[in-house]
Formats: structure tokens, sequence, C-alpha cells
């Protein structure tokens, strides 16, 4: 499983896993989206909420006919799934002033952007993937400055048991603040 804010490569990175695994791949906002598996839009936001019971019970349905790897990928993906579907979870991490940037440029509004780094900040799907997983199957993975392939690597060396599962490494609070941005960071959320 890979997880991660939005921005932070989680689409680009599983579907490379996906690829050099032979492994299926299921994009968990895709899913809702072309299955309709959603209770309102947020139009502010300007976003779909999944109807997070459908999507566990499809996924469910799904999972079962599958005898293959399955790479399943999304920012909310933990929230759909039981304990007993997670081999593994990757949560990729960005830099949030990196990480602003892409959201920039994918054109999100302020709010959806501060959210979001908000989000990455305080380690949100980080502490999501632990309150379902137990912690010997958690992996963060800062993917700050690094190319996809790099971080495909990086994953690939640690499913081959050739590097420790690692979380609690990366601190953007102290980052932020040893640089002298986290006040700037916190006037805006």
């Amino acid at each position: 499983m890979v997880t991660g804010t939005p921005g932070v490569g989680k689409t680009t990175v599983s579907l490379n896993l996906a690829t050099k695994l032979n492994a299926h791949y299921i994009d968990i906002t895709d899913l809702v989206k072309t299955k309709k598996l959603v209770t309102s839009v947020d139009k502010k936001r300007k976003t779909l909420i999944a109807d997070t019971k459908k999507v566990s019970d499809h996924l469910q349905e799904t999972l079962s006919n599958i005898e293959d790897t399955i790479i399943l990928e999304g920012h909310y993906v933990i929230d759909v799934v039981t304990k007993e579907d997670v081999d593994i979870v990757f949560v990729l991490r960005r830099d949030p002033r990196e990480l602003k940037t892409v959201l920039d440029k994918r054109g999100y509004t302020e709010k959806k952007i501060w959210e979001n780094l908000a989000a990455e900040i305080l380690d949100v799907c980080l502490c999501d993937a632990l309150s379902v997983c137990n912690e010997d199957k958690v992996c963060e993975i800062d993917v700050s400055g690094k190319d996809e392939n790099a971080v495909v690597e990086e994953i690939l060396l640690l499913l081959k048991k050739k590097q420790d599962f690692y979380f609690g490494t990366i601190d953007w609070l102290r980052k932020l603040e040893s640089t002298g941005q986290l006040e700037e960071f916190l006037r805006k959320f």
C-alpha cells in the first residue's frame, strides 16, 4: 500500500512499482470516481467525499478475487482497508516547501493547499497508517528532491529486506522551525 498527502508522488511511484513487481494496481481515488462511491461533493474544495463504507465493501470484493500482489494507492486508502489486508504501508513524505510548489502547479485553491500542507507537517497520513497497522508494517519515505525511480528503488530494497522499515525520522515542524519558516506556515493554517 502507498499513501501520503496529495502531491507527494503516490500515483507515479505506485504505477512504476506495480510495473516492476508485475502487480495489480488500484487507485482508490479513481475507484471512487469511476464507481461513484461518494456521499457528496465538497464544492468549496472542489472534491468528492468518498463513502468509505461502500469503498471498503467494493475493495474487499475486489481483493478477494485477486491472488497476485496488489498495490493500493491513495491518501485515504488506510480508511478503507482492514488490518488483515495490509502487508506493508509506504507513507510518502515531501518537504512542505517543495509540496507547496507541487500543489500550486496543480492549481489547488489556497485553502486546499494549506489544508494539505498542514496534513503533511502534522504527519496525518503516517498517524493514520499507525492507527490501523502494526508498527512493523509501516515505513515512511522522504521523497523530497528525489525522482520517482530513486523512490521505487528504495521501496524495492525495503521489500527485499535489504533495509529496515522505519518511521518517525521525518519532522517537518522541527525542520521549518530550524529554518525560521514555521511561523510563516502556521499563519496560513
